[in-house]
């Protein structure tokens, strides 16, 4: 029996049905890990729908994300957006801990964070009756289907901005087309990261007129902050000894980095290593592989600054990329020598490094290859080979200053998109009349 025009499929009533169901016990799991980060009960509740802060006067636009580089990710959008529609207030959400920490440190003005409501169809409903937007855009993968179904009955215009989507999300949506047509037919216009990600989106059955090809949208973000008490400190301790930086490092990278840091101290034996990890409560676990491998550090979350005989700062602190980027021209970027798919290396690149990848970087392919091809990013495999690349940019200053140059004005082309995302986004969700 075929699916009236503009009704639910089957599969969206079973999963209406599914999370109106389970949705207590996502929400008790869901809750108990946010607890464990100290996050406070009624923000909790923000899970469940029920916001811990007022709703503004005027019209609201809101940005969705998952978690910390997605919501991020909008933060300069969004106060480039405010200057052109002065009466809009925003509102961001996303759903980790980290997130709503970085997030809130970061928020531009008339800018309030929640986090998002679970996909259910209670939770869903709280939201919008309270909240109200104007617009909604969802950022990189974040297809919910309660989230849009309900904001499309509301009237609510949507969009997909920095669309990106892994083949086994394509595959999956694909096996559902009817599904999947439905899903995406909410969106009003939906921006991909690249070209294969707008194919992806029309190989899924989203209308080819509502998609374009954009840029990653962390291309047109604003350079990390700096702490410039905290730089001239770093600086001050570290005093003629030069530094260079792994950070956003997984498990199984460390140990790798660590090696290839042994190596350079035979030639370099003053040099330090800021190692930074993805994921800061990993510190205990890493401070042992460091002195594993027979190196002294100094901790940055102990308050201690790098002492002379540190051979290793282990930055286990969150929001100070900005700072530590400033202290050195050399970055290797984790999360690329294991199957992760890679970070943002706009982030090194703004801060004026050159940089250096593993190869695994599915996520930022979009990125790497033309950083890469003009000189601004480097490759490496292993241990010997990252070893090498940090010893030739630390001996040879033409060869680093040609590098840093590459992948500098390589981060400036994607600030001159941001307008035309801009341009995009008012005119497909009448934003300038909306707001």
């Amino acid at each position: 029996m075929k699916t009236k025009p503009g009704a639910p499929t089957p599969l969206i009533r079973i999963y209406r049905a599914l999370t109106a169901l389970t949705g207590p016990l996502v929400y008790r799991h869901v809750a108990r890990k946010l607890r464990g980060h100290d996050v406070a009960e009624q923000r909790i509740r923000e899970r469940d729908g029920i916001a811990s802060q007022p709703r503004p006067d005027g019209p609201l636009i809101w940005f969705h994300g998952a978690s910390v580089g997605e919501s991020v990710s909008v933060l300069t959008l969004i106060r480039h957006l405010g200057t052109r529609l002065p009466q809009a207030q925003f509102l961001i959400t996303s759903g980790t801990a980290t997130s709503a920490e970085i997030i809130g440190r970061r928020l531009p003005p008339r800018t309030q964070h929640q986090f998002a409501p679970l996909d259910t169809p209670a939770a869903v409903r709280r939201f919008y009756a309270h909240w109200r937007p104007a617009a909604g855009i969802f950022v990189e993968s974040e297809l919910w289907p309660n989230l849009l179904i309900e904001g499309r009955r509301g009237g609510v215009p949507l969009a997909l901005l920095n669309a990106r989507l892994s083949a086994s999300s394509v595959k999956g949506w694909q096996r559902w087309p009817d599904t999947a047509r439905q899903v995406l037919g909410g969106f009003s216009v939906m921006l991909a990261q690249n070209r294969a990600s707008a194919d992806n989106l029309v190989a899924m059955g989203a209308d080819p007129a509502r998609v374009r090809v954009g840029i990653n949208l962390k291309a047109t973000s604003d350079p990390l902050p700096v702490d410039q008490p905290a730089l001239d400190a770093l600086g001050d301790a570290l005093g003629s000894r030069r530094a260079w930086i792994a950070s956003s490092t997984h498990p199984g990278e460390e140990e790798t980095v660590l090696t290839a840091h042994r190596q350079l101290l035979d030639d370099h034996p003053d040099l330090c290593l800021i190692l930074a990890p993805r994921h800061p409560e990993r510190r205990d676990g890493v401070a042992a592989l460091i002195g594993d491998a027979g190196l002294q550090m100094t901790q940055r979350s102990t308050g201690a600054l790098p002492e002379p005989a540190a051979q290793v700062y282990l930055a286990d602190t969150l929001g100070e990329l900005g700072t530590l980027y400033a202290l050195s021209p050399i970055v290797f970027l984790g999360g690329s020598l294991k199957p992760i798919g890679g970070h943002n290396p706009f982030e090194p690149a703004q801060s004026g490094a050159a940089v250096l990848t593993g190869p695994h970087v599915t996520n930022f392919t979009e990125t790497f290859d033309p950083l890469i091809a003009e000189g601004g990013a480097q490759v490496v495999s292993d241990s010997a080979e990252l070893a090498t690349a940090v010893a030739r940019w630390l001996d040879d200053d033409a060869a680093l200053d040609t590098a840093r140059s590459a992948a500098t004005d390589f981060a400036a082309q994607g600030q001159a998109a941001l307008q035309g995302i801009i341009d995009l986004l008012c005119r497909k969700l009448d934003l300038e009349h909306r707001a």
